[in-house]
């Protein structure tokens, strides 16, 4: 095996083994919301895992959706992939699905038994 392929072959490792999975975190209106994604984002389909917390223990009683979206911009049209969780083992799970890399714009929306919907904006990049 030629040197430049034993590089690349290590290069490539290096990038899997080094990637890291999105751990996201932030409060709302008394909830605490913590966004994960399974693996590191790739471009096609990506698991991603909200978990809500009240008073520091697990809420499970809310609907749960997501929006990820990038802005149109010259020559390339606006893209939106949406889903609703799951909720499995207390947590939201939900597949997003990123046509192109870059940065993708989420909104993320929980609705409460008390009829309240929650809303967290943010971003990811791929």
């Amino acid at each position: 095996m030629n040197l430049f392929k034993l590089l690349t072959i290590l290069a490539l490792t290096f990038g899997f083994l080094n990637a890291e999975r999105i751990f996201q975190e932030g409060e709302k209106n008394g909830y605490k919301i913590v966004l994960k994604s399974e693996k590191s984002l790739v471009v096609g389909d990506n698991i991603f895992f909200v978990t809500l917390l009240k008073d520091g223990k697990n809420f499970t009683n809310a609907k749960v959706k997501a929006k990820f979206f990038m802005p149109e911009m010259p020559g390339m049209p606006y893209m939106e992939f949406k889903d609703k969780a799951k909720l499995i083992e207390n947590k939201y799970q939900m597949k997003i699905n990123f046509s192109m890399g870059g940065t993708w714009q989420y909104h993320l929306l929980f609705k409460t038994e008390d009829g309240k919907v929650h809303k967290i904006r943010s971003s990811v990049n791929l």
